[in-house]
């Protein structure tokens, strides 16, 4: 039922298996912090494109070429629209688009943490969206 492409990967919710050794270089796994992310939407469209609503606790697509392994923590700083508070959010990788990987754009989606900077951060997403969540418009991820 899902379009995925085969270079596409999204994460289950079993446990996240041990960082793989030898990762490649400039690769954030194995590394003994989380990678600090910025992502920047100034429009309603590029929000929805981006926005995972399907994960429990939402997530949203990051385009970036930098390689990451499923389950990697990323640090995002996430500045909405013309707002210019910045939503800092600590999430985990469970989508990645590898550059090459056909039409989609290379990126990773972060889940949304359950504490109160994940719920902040879907609560802010969809109040943006507002009914336009209910669209069937294709994403960067479905």
């Amino acid at each position: 039922m899902n379009d995925l492409s085969p270079n596409t990967r999204l994460a289950s919710n079993t446990p996240n298996p041990p960082a793989a050794a030898g990762s490649a270089p400039g690769a954030a796994s194995g590394s003994s912090r989380p990678s600090v992310l910025s992502l920047t939407i100034k429009e309603k469209a590029a929000l929805y494109a981006a926005y995972m609503p399907f994960l429990k606790n939402g997530g949203i697509f990051v385009p970036t070429s930098r390689q990451y392994q499923l389950g990697d923590e990323v640090y995002l700083i996430l500045t909405l629209m013309d707002d210019p508070t910045k939503i800092p959010v600590a999430g985990k990788v469970v989508w990645i688009s590898p550059p090459g990987g056909g039409v989609r754009q290379p990126g990773i989606g972060v889940h949304f943490p359950a504490d109160e900077t994940g719920v902040a951060a879907r609560k802010r997403i969809e109040d943006i969206l507002g009914t336009a969540l209910k669209s069937s418009r294709p994403t960067h991820t479905l």
